[in-house]
């Protein structure tokens, strides 16, 4: 554990994956047998927490990446994508050799769902508690934190609850067991905000409603879970309500759970309550989607309003 002088202190600090997204919209998936004339491609950088923190930096808050890279060109282009929007990379760690955290994203051009293609090197080496700065994490009003670098990660979120700060976790959506690494986390989050499936797996309870009561139980204040189309659902020791999605044309869905906690970090930050915070979540998630990659389509403040205003919405 490093201990210094705290020269920057974002208001979100960000644990986990940060990724350097290759992404081809294609009308159809290409086979062993025949390729694809695709539409459109975009390099672009990814991953839950790296993310997210661009989503929130874009929208005005302070934040700083923790996390690691490689010494190649794709490390390189990996934490250049999080200085160009402002995001702190002074805490990330340099692993010698080629970044593992490459993606290869194909998107569907007619639907905008994606399928992520990855390198078995992807968690091959995490962070250690012996390279993380106390000070720095705990500087922070908020931690963000998705379930990678697990070790680390679980030490941060300790820290941040003696310091009396808040963690926000990223769930990501799915339809397999939920590690007990992340299993280790639920008692120190705060906010979890998931995506599909996520609910369901961690307690057991197929009903979305019953499962974030559940979570609530088991230690977070506030649970959300993501539907895509559907809109998201809403669980709080005060009770629970579901949030509509915003109806755009979508061109590519790669981030749109990541810019979402983005913007309910920026939400949290700003003291709105959670029907604003999520109703203003979601329209950044719909913002994102009408634009290719993660993070550059990734709405400034004024954009987002500009779209709440057209409406009807203007208690922003």
């Amino acid at each position: 554990m490093i201990h210094c002088i705290v020269e920057l202190s974002p208001q979100i600090v960000g644990i986990g994956r940060c990724t350097l997204d290759i992404i081809f919209r294609l009308p159809e998936f290409p086979t062993w047998e025949k390729g694809v004339v695709y539409d459109e491609y975009s390099i672009d950088g990814g991953g839950q927490v790296g993310t997210g923190l661009v989503a929130a930096s874009k929208l005005g808050a302070t934040t700083g990446y923790v996390g690691t890279a490689g010494t190649d060109y794709a490390g390189e282009l990996k934490i250049e994508s999080l200085r160009e929007w402002g995001v702190d990379t002074s805490n990330v760690i340099r692993r010698e050799g080629p970044d593992g955290q490459v993606i290869l994203v194909t998107v569907q051009s007619s639907t905008g769902e994606r399928v992520f293609n990855h390198s078995d090197r992807l968690d091959s080496e995490p962070l250690r508690i012996d390279e993380l700065d106390y000070d720095y994490i705990t500087s922070a009003d908020y931690l963000l934190v998705d379930g990678s670098h697990s070790v680390a990660a679980l030490e941060a979120v300790k820290w941040m609850r003696e310091a009396g700060k808040q963690v926000v976790l990223d769930g990501s959506k799915t339809d397999k067991p939920i590690s007990e690494s992340t299993r280790k986390l639920i008692p120190y989050v705060d906010v979890l905000v998931c995506g599909s499936g996520f609910s369901e797996k961690l307690t057991g309870v197929s009903d979305v409603y019953d499962a974030g009561k559940r979570v609530i139980e088991l230690g977070p204040s506030i649970f959300v879970e993501t539907l895509g189309e559907r809109g998201s659902v809403t669980v709080t020791k005060e009770g629970c309500f579901e949030t509509p999605a915003f109806t755009v044309e979508v061109k590519d869905t790669t981030g749109a759970g990541d810019v979402f906690h983005g913007a309910y970090l920026y939400g949290l930050i700003k003291g709105w309550n959670p029907e604003r915070i999520t109703q203003f979540s979601t329209a950044v998630s719909a913002l994102k989607c009408t634009r290719m990659g993660g993070r550059r389509s990734a709405p400034s403040l004024d954009e987002v309003l500009e779209f709440l205003k057209a409406r009807g919405v203007t208690s922003f």
